[in-house]
């Protein structure tokens, strides 16, 4: 491949003699403990991916941290996974050990693999959004702080994916997560008209309106908001910092529930809405976290076994999850979407 000064570096210049020895060419995998998957090449060689947990946003130091200790291990390789989980690249089995002792003297969590909880996928939150509607990383580190031990270990049903989003706008996975929580706003957008004319482009900030929400107000060369059709993503303000839509007394968080990306078993699954609304209380957000808790647990002790979220969901239905976890359900769980029609219920089964 040809050099050039734009774009990735080509990854075949940077991975391990091992795999670029078997590459294409792997027989099998298992997970012999929580957080050591150990890879089996058609000639024999074997590969350790050995995974730690690791926040999205993390220090030049843990950086260096990290690197010494893969020089030290693992001949220099190791990888960062899209779930912000750290891989070090073990191919000498004989510092295999070393390097778990190692890892857990220094007191980081080996774990994510298997039927456990991965690290969670998260967006910026307050600490580099304009949008957000709560923050991101201190909200994972508080619901963490209660789940680690599903993360090393392997006792649940199946594996379980959370992610955090700070806004409608998502730019995290929480689309198709078992457990996602998204951060709403709730209060239209403030404009200040003055600004509005002296900044702003209004043709593009009325174009960056998902609903048409937005309408000119020639009278005062700015825009009005249209509340009935306003959806409080934000969109407008990253148009225009006139229009500020962060919210204090009313931002907060809602939590969806049986969504997912693979395609085993079933189809992959939207997330859904199970709880409207809960506060912002940082820095330890009690409220989300114990919600959280609660349906994990919840799940853990009535799926079978290799049963996801939305899987255990739609064997007991909608109607006895609400019941098993003691969740009132409201005209919120209402999808009143344009084209909400294409998702509603079009069967009289029900399951009580």
């Amino acid at each position: 491949m040809a050099k050039t000064d734009f774009g990735p570096p080509d990854y075949r210049t940077m991975i391990p003699p091992v795999i670029a020895k078997n590459y294409g060419k792997w027989q099998y995998h298992e997970i012999p403990q929580p957080g050591v998957l150990r890879h089996v090449g058609e000639s024999g060689d074997v590969l350790y991916s050995v995974r730690i947990a690791s926040a999205r946003l993390v220090s030049t130091e843990f950086i260096k941290e990290l690197c010494d200790l893969a020089e030290e291990y693992c001949g220099g390789y190791l990888r960062f996974t899209t779930r912000h989980n750290v891989e070090f690249l073990v191919s000498d089995e004989a510092q295999l050990q070393p390097l778990l002792a190692e890892l857990k003297s220094r007191g980081h969590l080996v774990g994510g693999t298997g039927n456990a909880i991965s690290n969670v996928v998260h967006t910026q939150g307050w600490i580099h959004c304009h949008t957000p509607a709560t923050d991101a990383s201190g909200l994972v580190k508080s619901m963490m702080d209660e789940l680690h031990g599903y993360f090393t270990t392997m006792k649940l049903p199946a594996r379980l994916r959370l992610a955090v989003a700070c806004c409608v706008n998502m730019c995290g996975a929480c689309h198709c997560s078992d457990i996602a929580l998204v951060g709403i706003h709730r209060t239209i957008p403030r404009i200040n008209h003055e600004g509005v004319a002296a900044r702003c482009e209004i043709p593009s900030v009325i174009a960056a309106c998902p609903t048409g929400a937005i309408r000119p107000n020639p009278k005062l060369k700015s825009v009005d908001v249209i509340k009935e059709k306003c959806m409080f993503c934000g969109n407008c303000y990253t148009m225009c910092p006139s229009m500020e839509i962060m919210d204090p007394a009313n931002d907060g968080i809602s939590i969806w529930v049986g969504g997912k990306v693979s395609n085993a078993r079933t189809a992959p699954k939207f997330s859904r809405l199970a709880i409207p609304f809960l506060p912002n209380n940082p820095p330890r957000w009690p409220e989300v976290t114990d919600a959280v808790t609660h349906l994990v647990e919840v799940w853990a002790k009535n799926a079978k076994p290799g049963e996801r979220m939305g899987e255990w969901i739609d064997r007991i239905g909608w109607e006895r999850f609400f019941k098993m976890t003691d969740l009132p359900f409201t005209e919120k769980h209402i999808d009143d979407f344009t084209f909400a029609p294409t998702t509603f219920r079009s069967s009289t089964q029900f399951k009580y």
